[in-house]
């Protein structure tokens, strides 16, 4: 448990910077806890997500019900920051796009603490994805200029919102004070003017960062450093012996219904589960895929003696095992 309290400690000494964790061992995937918060009466969720480095969907989607730009004065609010780790090698750069959300994993020297930090991004709209796959950081500026591609330029135009053929370093620049150039072209990570819409499908491709959050990771960064860009909006992850199950919406032009993400889901914990006896709860299972709030839920146990390898049947005799499933 070493490692969760020391994030934990960095979460809530330091509530606007990045959520630094220990990272753990290989065989465990979870970092952070969830918390919450009381909304003061001229909160909106948005300040919340911004106070507490979290993005836009990010905090809606784990509140649902709760009015995005008046939640109310002593409303309770989900802080999702508890995370399953991506399916990704743990090196360099992940980005999760329907999860918009970075995971930097830094060097380190010989017996010094790994690390992992996280961060939350916007992304491609529906008609300006964010490309998948592999690639690296090829260059890195402050105080970018940013030259509008035609593609760009012509929408703008269309709009009736022209753009110059260059915009200078300063506070009008989109790209704010920071950018990392990858060898995709034309994407971007970078700071913004505008960091509301952090956590939202709003850019052209490029990953925005909050200015604060891009600050902090920009030194650190070296050029050539690998970055992943994983699509994974089913996520599962053991933490000791309990295994947990983290969905998201997917992006909405890959048209996935729920069916689907069942179907991913339990493949995911098949592969989990192989070579243990778990038990499982379906219904928390069902509720995860369903309600997609993007919050990890614990959904098996692993048991020494299983009712039956797997699933357990539906009315079947509540063992100590069941009734820690069963509780919120």
């Amino acid at each position: 448990m070493r490692f969760l309290s020391a994030g934990v400690l960095c979460f809530f000494l330091f509530p606007c910077s990045a959520a630094i964790f220990p990272l753990p061992p290989w065989g465990t995937d979870l970092v952070g806890v969830l918390n919450t918060v009381s909304a003061r009466q001229q909160d909106t969720l948005l300040d919340i997500a911004k106070q507490y480095n979290i993005g836009q969907t990010e905090i809606s989607i784990s509140n649902p019900g709760v009015d995005r730009w008046l939640p109310g004065k002593n409303t309770r609010i989900l802080l999702p920051t508890r995370y399953i780790l991506p399916d990704a090698k743990r090196k360099g750069i992940v980005l999760n796009i329907p999860e918009m959300r970075l995971y930097y994993y830094p060097e380190t020297e010989k017996n010094q603490q790994r690390t992992v930090e996280t961060f939350p991004v916007s992304i491609g709209r529906m008609d300006w994805q964010t490309p998948l796959g592999d690639a690296r950081i090829i260059d890195k500026t402050v105080n970018p200029v940013w030259r509008p591609p035609k593609s760009i330029k012509k929408e703008h135009a269309e709009a009736g919102d022209p753009l110059p053929d260059v915009v200078p370093a300063g506070p009008d620049n989109p790209l704010g004070n920071y950018a990392m150039r990858l060898n995709l072209p034309g994407y971007l990570i970078h700071s913004t003017n505008k960091p509301l819409g952090i956590g939202m499908r709003v850019t052209h491709g490029c990953v925005r960062m909050y200015p604060t959050d891009i600050e902090q990771l920009f030194p650190k960064i070296k050029v050539g450093t690998r970055v992943q860009i994983v699509n994974q909006p089913v996520k599962i992850g053991w933490f000791a012996d309990s295994l947990y199950l983290e969905v998201h919406p997917p992006l909405e032009e890959e048209n996935i219904d729920t069916g689907w993400l069942e179907e991913q889901a339990n493949l995911l914990i098949s592969v989990a589960t192989e070579t243990l006896p778990v038990a499982l709860n379906q219904n928390k299972i069902k509720t995860a895929i369903k309600d997609q709030t993007g919050v990890p839920v614990l959904i098996g146990q692993r048991i020494e003696h299983p009712v039956s390898r797997g699933y357990l049947p539906e009315g079947a005799p509540q063992s100590m095992t069941e009734e820690k499933l069963n509780t919120p």
